[in-house]
């Protein structure tokens, strides 16, 4: 019984580990919607209505970010773009590590180093995975034909069709 706890355990730890390196770039999304939902209770928008306006903006949020991202030539505005939403994510990557390093690491300085090493796994996850959402031009007129082959065929001539 005590094995199969422990296997329970290191389940769970493992789950919740892939949880925040999977839902990691959408920390600023969650924080925008957080907050808009914040605003819109705060000024009468109702129960039915926050849920409503608090999606609406991290979705939002996110879908600007990735068209921007895509759109930009410039790695240095990619690079800004990525920056900002790698920013949140290393601060819930650093709290989330400090968490766990409190359950079974004693000395407070190794707490903080593990703390560190989270948030810098967590905040890197976070700005690969916005650079392999969006591909440079993706949004070019004609790329996504091409890329499905559906781009422009051979014309067909009396010589081809005979044989």
């Amino acid at each position: 019984m005590l094995a199969l706890g422990l296997l329970l355990n290191i389940a769970g730890i493992g789950v919740f580990c892939w949880l925040i390196f999977t839902l990691a770039v959408y920390a600023l999304p969650f924080f925008v919607a957080i907050n808009v939902g914040s605003w819109a209770f705060d000024s009468g928008a109702g129960l039915l209505g926050t849920p409503l306006v608090a999606v609406a903006a991290g979705g939002m949020t996110l879908a600007i970010a990735q068209m921007a991202f895509a759109m930009s030539r410039s790695p240095s505005l990619r690079a800004v773009i990525a920056g900002v939403f790698a920013l949140p994510a290393i601060l819930a990557g650093h709290h989330v590590a400090l968490v766990l390093a409190q359950i079974g690491v004693p000395p407070l300085a190794w707490q903080e180093i593990f703390a560190c090493l989270g948030a810098i796994f967590v905040g890197g996850t976070a700005w690969t995975r916005l650079t392999i959402f969006t591909e440079p031009g993706a949004l070019e007129p004609g790329r996504a034909r091409r890329a499905l082959g559906d781009g422009p065929h051979p014309v067909l001539t009396a010589a081809t069709r005979e044989r």
